[in-house]
């Protein structure tokens, strides 16, 4: 069991038979009347936020969220499928669980899995994937004001803003919590 007034971001519990996770919280202690917990937190299976705010000595119980890694094989259609690396079980996982930031994710890259109860709710690609840039329109010299970008195309099909200098070919760093350039590989 947990307390209101333990709450943390990234904390999950149980609600209503839901499974909600803490984005974020704070402690208020108003100069009348009793403190609270004013809280905003995410059903982890539909994504929904919700801001409620909790008595202090109010408890739940705590939910353990599975993490398990396992690798990505291949997608048939709408499903996604992941081998489990100690049993290479392979998992079917529906395209509308997987986030947006899945479209830099390639075959054979290593995912981090997150179930519930045995019910799979989420995939969380690498923070950090390497790509070959496919297709991007060629920088122009002289074309340089600062941080000037162009659209490239890399490799799983996705596409994002990268620096002028970025040529077909090249393996660059992506940051995929925010889908964004990071530098050369």
């Amino acid at each position: 069991m947990i307390s209101a007034g333990d709450f943390r971001n990234g904390v999950t519990f149980e609600m209503d038979g839901q499974v909600v996770q803490v984005v974020e919280f704070q402690h208020v202690k108003p100069g009348k009347g009793a403190a609270f917990v004013r809280t905003k937190f995410k059903n982890v299976m539909t994504g929904a936020v919700v801001e409620r705010s909790f008595n202090p000595t109010a408890k739940f119980p705590t939910a353990f969220v599975e993490r398990k890694t396992m690798q990505y094989s291949y997608n048939d259609g709408e499903l996604y499928y992941f081998m489990d690396m100690e049993t290479y079980e392979q998992i079917p996982i529906n395209a509308s669980i997987l986030g947006d930031n899945f479209k830099f994710v390639k075959e054979e890259m290593e995912c981090t899995v997150l179930s519930y109860k045995g019910k799979v709710f989420g995939v969380e690609p690498p923070f950090f994937v390497e790509l070959e840039v496919t297709k991007t329109d060629p920088g122009f010299k002289g074309d340089t004001a600062t941080n000037a970008t162009k659209p490239a195309t890399v490799e799983t099909g996705a596409e994002l803003k990268v620096p002028l200098f970025i040529e077909e070919g090249d393996k660059i760093k992506i940051d995929t919590r925010t889908g964004e350039y990071m530098e050369r590989a």
